[in-house]
């Protein structure tokens, strides 16, 4: 066991999460309505999660390893807002002159995963969304060639399923490109077998009072 006090999600290998062998998955106490989720995986590698606690809806998911002297890196964002840290003088006013650049994050639904592009102010019909197939990634693309993107899904990599062209959409409005995959029945199947599991675990740190960030 990796630390005492974690509970253990059981039923669950190689291909459950990450494509990994499911370590531990350690929720900090429930507050401000939300389940926060924390596994370990036997290389080191980490992910914590986040859901809404009413909706069992997925609000963020980060990754972290190991650096290669062992000490761990920094966190990378798969859902979610990307981690805001503390800026300095200078590195406010490089933040403040680039606010009217594309943001790109990722939001799901219950049945979608769901990207929006905020800062995008052309007119809906220069945008196009495609699937290709063979490097297994979404594709924007603009007529006036003023933004491209790629943009994988992890979540249909880990489970090695083929991507469909038919499952994806999208629309436009207040400047921002919202692009929708429906999820397949595998990935809903997955997703709702994990909140049963979830639901079993007690909390690593109950009744502290104290909601530890990851």
């Amino acid at each position: 066991m990796m630390g005492e006090g974690l509970g253990e999600v059981k039923g669950m290998g190689q291909d459950d999460v990450g494509g990994c062998p499911l370590g531990l998955a350690s929720p900090c106490p429930l507050c401000v309505g939300k389940r926060k989720v924390h596994y370990l995986f036997e290389d080191g590698l980490e992910m914590a999660e986040e859901y809404d606690l009413k909706t069992s809806q997925l609000l963020a998911r980060k990754w972290r390893e190991k650096t290669a002297l062992g000490s761990s890196g920094k966190w990378q964002v798969e859902v979610g807002e990307p981690t805001s840290h503390t800026a300095g003088a200078l590195e406010s006013e490089l933040i403040k002159e680039s606010s009217s650049n594309p943001i790109f994050v990722r939001r799901d639904t219950q049945t979608s995963f769901q990207w929006r592009i905020r800062n995008l102010p052309y007119p809906k019909e220069v945008y196009s969304v495609s699937v290709e197939k063979e490097q297994r990634c979404c594709v924007v693309r603009t007529t006036n060639k003023k933004y491209y993107r790629k943009f994988p899904i992890p979540d249909m990599d880990r489970y090695q399923l083929p991507l469909d062209v038919a499952a994806l959409s999208f629309t436009y409005a207040n400047a921002t490109l919202i692009i929708t995959y429906r999820k397949p029945q595998e990935i809903l199947a997955v997703e709702e077998e994990l909140q049963k599991e979830l639901q079993k675990i007690k909390a690593a740190n109950d009744g502290d009072g104290e909601c530890k960030t990851q």
